[in-house]
């Protein structure tokens, strides 16, 4: 899958990020109808889905992975915590995340919205890189159910093909 890019962030003592597992970019996989973010992702069940923006603090969730879809605006997101990468994002363009992966919007449209929504309609945990919080979170993370699905592709994808 050519839009497909893959992006790996380690543990920087506050952020765990996930160890194993890679965040996947789609660019621009729904810019034709960001409309159907929602369904499609709904479709591949990944559910419990809702239409907002993205916090502007460095914030992770240790019990489920996370899509986000942006169906409007632009943004510039901060994946991996301080000593992680920018990234811009348009309309169109999808981030799954792996539970553990911390991301933070540093700016944005004012018309910037996202759709996420986890595997299974799990219910995130919201954790901000407190030290009370190991080694709790830790094993969360590595707790987390793979999907079953990639939230784009169904059945076939990145998520199924390359998170194992």
């Amino acid at each position: 899958m050519e839009n497909a890019s893959f992006h790996h962030f380690e543990d920087d003592g506050n952020i765990p990020n996930n160890p194993t597992l890679p965040v996947i970019i789609y660019s621009g996989v729904f810019a034709a109808d960001p409309e159907k973010i929602e369904s499609v992702f709904n479709q591949n069940n990944w559910t419990n889905s809702w239409t907002d923006g993205v916090f502007d603090y460095h914030h992770y969730h240790s019990n489920t992975h996370e899509v986000l879809g942006v169906k409007s605006g632009t943004a510039e997101i901060q994946l991996g915590g301080e000593s992680g990468e920018s990234f811009n994002v348009s309309v169109g363009d999808v981030v799954v995340l792996p539970a553990g992966t911390g991301h933070k919007k540093l700016s944005g449209s004012d018309n910037f919205q996202v759709v996420g929504a986890y595997p299974d309609g799990a219910e995130p945990d919201l954790k901000t890189g407190e030290r009370e919080d190991r080694p709790d979170v830790l094993e969360s993370i590595l707790d987390a159910p793979l999907p079953a699905s990639d939230p784009v592709f169904g059945k076939e994808g990145p998520v199924v093909n390359n998170w194992t």
